[in-house]
């Protein structure tokens, strides 16, 4: 069942992705062809609308086909009023752009559900003092719950990792220990780190670990927008750095993952409740957003660019310079999509 819960995830996440392109398409009057989940032989279709709604045999994505505009083809041009081909190079821009906003729009109504429903944080309670650190050397032990810094109220332990991070000299700590409350200063000292790519960073540290206790967030209505807006932000910033580090090494090509991995991911999550799903379904709703902004002709980003050279250069790239960057993405793409299939597959295996 967590299965199929995983597949309609993911095609709902892509046609609400196809469904932002058409419905700036529609909104700028371009004749939409077709609407299809999936790619290749049609399997099911009907037409509303005056478009050809369908799905077909492979589900590795969808797309919106529009009157003059066919990656498949990009001879394929019209220049009939109702073709894309004849918009302004800015409603162009916002018709490739509408897919990717409504992949992070997604994410952040179901980032705001999450919070609605009281997601989980870690508490601020220390669970383990490094030897000979500044915490071990002014006296933090164990179970001692930290309620403040340097005035300002903690209740995560993300809190405390950001301000301990961004501070400048000594600290006071608000501590509470045995009902009792204390107040502690100590200066963080720079210390050597991995961060989640595995490389060697240098930050403020002060030598404790989290509990692993965690409790519900309560947030009010600000509180509820601010959480769905910063995750949004966050987990978007922190695909677009995982791109950057994959495309410079710092990510091995092994750790790419295809849809199997997906699938699998989300599925795992259904078994854990709803607000795992959820979060699991924002954080691939902004994956397809971020990927598809990307440079690469044959997605999204790589139209934007061929739109952004003519409005500075006022006027379009070439045919030839078209048809020959757009079968270069797609060489890419399906090499990228081979791979991720290859690692899920080498995985289950292993």
């Amino acid at each position: 069942m967590s299965w199929i819960v995983a597949f309609l995830v993911l095609s709902l996440l892509i046609f609400l992705h196809e469904l932002g392109h058409y419905s700036a398409a529609k909104f700028f009057g371009v004749y939409v062809e077709v609407f299809s989940i999936g790619f290749g032989k049609k399997l099911f279709s009907f037409r509303w609308l005056n478009t050809q709604w369908q799905i077909s045999a492979i589900p590795l994505g969808g797309y919106v086909k529009m009157k003059g505009q066919d990656d498949s083809d990009p001879t394929a041009i019209s220049y009939d009023n109702d073709s894309y081909t004849t918009k302004k190079p800015w409603q162009r821009i916002i018709i490739l752009l509408a897919g990717p906003l409504a992949n992070f729009l997604t994410a952040w109504v179901l980032f705001y559900a999450i919070a609605l429903g009281g997601p989980q944080a870690l508490s601020p309670i220390v669970g383990k003092v490094v030897v000979n650190s500044p915490a071990q050397q002014v006296g933090l032990i164990a179970k001692d719950k930290i309620l403040s810094i340097n005035g300002k109220t903690i209740t995560t332990w993300d809190e405390i990792s950001d301000t301990i991070k961004s501070s400048e000299g000594s600290l006071t700590l608000g501590v509470e220990r045995n009902e009792t409350k204390l107040f502690i200063t100590l200066t963080p000292q720079i210390s050597e780190a991995t961060n989640i790519f595995k490389e060697k960073v240098q930050k403020r540290m002060v030598g404790i670990a989290p509990s692993g206790i965690t409790h519900k967030l309560n947030l009010g209505f600000s509180e509820t927008l601010e959480y769905a807006t910063k995750q949004t932000y966050e987990t978007s910033f922190l695909i677009f750095q995982s791109v950057q580090k994959l495309l410079t090494g710092v990510v091995p090509a092994k750790e790419v993952g295809g849809v199997v991995s997906i699938v699998q991911v989300t599925a795992d999550a259904t078994a854990y409740g709803w607000i795992s799903l959820f979060f699991f379904t924002a954080l691939i709703s902004v994956n397809l957003g971020v990927l598809n902004l990307l440079p690469i002709p044959a997605l999204d980003g790589g139209h934007i660019m061929f739109n952004l050279y003519e409005i500075i250069r006022r006027k379009a790239p070439s045919e030839a310079v078209i048809t020959q960057l757009t079968i270069g993405g797609w060489v890419l793409l399906l090499g990228l999509m081979f791979l991720g299939l290859y690692n899920d597959i080498t995985r289950l295996m292993q």
